[in-house]
């Protein structure tokens, strides 16, 4: 018997990419936006530093949640909302994006009926809500059911999985309308040249070296330097207010994030923060940014001084807990350097399929 003050609401918890969350579809939660957001904070444990009465892991990378339900957009099958939850504030935000929880909604759509899995692989198009763009994700299913084990390994998370590979098709300009949100491929604020750059999430990058940084710093030392994290705060909303965003102080985007040259002249060394704190691998829309910047002349990313050769280029972003290849797509067109698609693979895990406990009232 369940108490009569408890309710309970279908949840899958599972792992994407370097993310861990509850994925819920649409129809289970509250309608109203306020009384979804009191759920899910109840959901997760939070406030609190541990989320110790919740599903949260005390940390951003563990506090994000997906809501998946049928789309009405032509040509897309599933809408994907991604929130995330504060951990230590009673806050949900529904305006960043996560490219790791993406790469879970797939398969859950397809084990939920949402969309029919055919026998091989099969391909879902995901329009995310937060940034009204378009992805493909490709899922191995064998026997019209998702694999999650495979051989397929990423980075930051032990073991194998199975194979899905995500094609962003539109992610540029799509918070700002353009690529470039103030107009140019750098900026001079406050002393410091940085880029600011709308690809699948609005980045404020700037080069390491000049903070007196190597690039290659452990997220730890990063986070132990209260002077580097005031500084790059501060930039985050000198240059957010001249991408058109207005006052950022309670918004977790624009993300701030310090590159570096990789070994090889395809790779790039990132060091990504939340914005508080850097990110203990990389978020996948911010490998997209990064990547993009990298193969854009002009900006504090690219070194080179030529646009690359239109086609298909691998690019490394290398991030603290190992690599992220990015297959980038430059188009033929006269304007050299523009990407035309990004794609990238990632592994999920469903983790438990249950039953959530909330209180009557939320409901």
């Amino acid at each position: 018997m369940i108490p009569a003050m408890l309710k309970t609401i279908p949840c899958v918890l599972m792992r994407g990419g370097t993310s861990r969350g509850p994925f819920f579809r649409a129809d289970w939660l509250p309608r109203d936006p306020a009384r979804r957001d009191r759920v899910l904070l109840c959901a997760m444990g939070s406030p609190h530093e541990l989320q110790v009465d919740g599903l949260g892991g005390g940390h951003t990378l563990t506090s994000k949640v997906a809501i998946v339900s049928p789309s009405h957009r032509p040509g897309c099958d599933v809408d994907y909302l991604f929130a995330q939850v504060s951990v230590d504030r009673a806050a949900v935000d529904t305006r960043p994006n996560c490219g790791n929880m993406l790469s879970g909604v797939a398969p859950f759509a397809i084990d939920q009926g949402l969309v029919r899995g055919r026998r091989g692989e099969t391909r879902v198009r995901i329009f995310n809500v937060n940034t009204q763009s378009t992805i493909d994700a490709t899922v191995q299913t064998p026997d019209g059911h998702p694999a999650y084990e495979g051989d397929a390994r990423i980075d930051g998370v032990s073991g194998t999985g199975a194979p899905i590979r995500l094609n962003f098709v539109d992610a540029w300009g799509k918070t700002s309308g353009r690529l470039f949100p103030t107009g140019q491929a750098r900026d001079l604020v406050d002393g410091a040249w940085v880029t600011c750059i709308d690809a699948a999430m609005p980045l404020v990058m700037v080069a390491a070296g000049t903070l007196g940084l190597r690039g290659d710093e452990s997220p730890a030392a990063l986070d132990a330097d209260p002077g580097l994290l005031a500084r790059l705060e501060s930039l985050r909303r000198q240059a957010a207010r001249r991408m058109g965003m207005g006052d950022v102080s309670n918004s977790v985007v624009p993300k701030p994030v310090l590159v570096s040259p990789g070994a090889t002249p395809d790779e790039i060394v990132s060091r990504y923060f939340t914005p508080a704190s850097c990110h203990r691998s990389h978020a996948v829309t911010g490998a997209i940014g990064v990547a993009t910047a990298f193969v854009t002349p002009g900006t504090v990313a690219c070194a080179a001084t030529a646009p690359r050769l239109p086609g298909r280029h691998r690019i490394t972003v290398a991030h603290p807990a190992g690599r992220i290849e990015i297959d980038i797509d430059i188009d033929a067109a006269p304007a050299a350097g523009s990407v035309r698609t990004a794609s990238l693979i990632r592994t999920a895990r469903k983790i438990m399929d249950g039953r959530l406990y909330v209180p009557a009232e939320l409901l």
